[in-house]
């Protein structure tokens, strides 16, 4: 079974993380293909953007990296301290050992930031929330092409725009780490599309 981190930082957008765990654990019950998702934080307590305090099953410290196949980043708010942990030194190694590794790196929004400032995105394609330019220009000043599409996908690293590509992020993490009958069996389950009559 592929295994997969959910990493938590402060300040994270609730919905940008749940979109993971949600097509995730769809794998689980109505999926050709289980994925377990595991959450891991560097803090115990993870205030969320929109006041929601969620607990990580286990710290980074704590943890085999090796057992698992992706990293998953949500992105978050400045003002709720996302960059606090986006830019710990912690999660910028972890990613590094992952893309060294040529293991599967997505990101929602702003999580493209931390990937980038780890070194890895440099010279590659990304893109993240684009109603910033001053997001998109810290993707530029680290080094990455910046391509304006909702998702962009190169080689490993899959980062997207903004909230509104979140789903299909996650559904691209699922047809990555399966395969694409595996991801239309949980889009039919969860009503992304209609099931075909008996």
């Amino acid at each position: 079974m592929k295994k997969a981190i959910l990493f938590l930082c402060q300040g994270l957008e609730e919905y940008e993380a749940s979109v993971f765990t949600d097509a995730l654990g769809w794998t689980t019950t109505y999926g050709l293909e289980p994925i377990q998702l595991v959450t891991v934080g560097i803090r115990p307590k993870i205030k969320c953007a929109w006041n929601f305090t969620i607990e990580p099953e286990y710290q980074l410290n704590d943890i085999d990296i090796e057992e698992f196949d992706a990293l998953l980043i949500p992105g978050g708010m400045t003002r709720s301290g996302f960059y606090e942990d986006a830019f710990d030194e912690r999660l910028l190694s972890l990613i590094r050992q992952f893309d060294e590794a040529g293991k599967l790196i997505a990101s929602v929004c702003v999580g493209a930031i931390p990937i980038a400032k780890s070194g890895v995105l440099k010279g590659r394609n990304g893109t993240t929330y684009h109603l910033s330019e001053t997001r998109q220009d810290q993707l530029r000043e680290l080094g990455v092409n910046v391509i304006q599409e909702a998702v962009v996908i190169d080689d490993n690293i899959i980062t997207s725009r903004s909230p509104s590509a979140a789903m299909d992020v996650a559904f691209a993490v699922v047809e990555r780490l399966t395969s694409k009958a595996n991801v239309e069996r949980i889009k039919e389950g969860m009503g992304f599309i209609e099931k075909s009559p008996a």
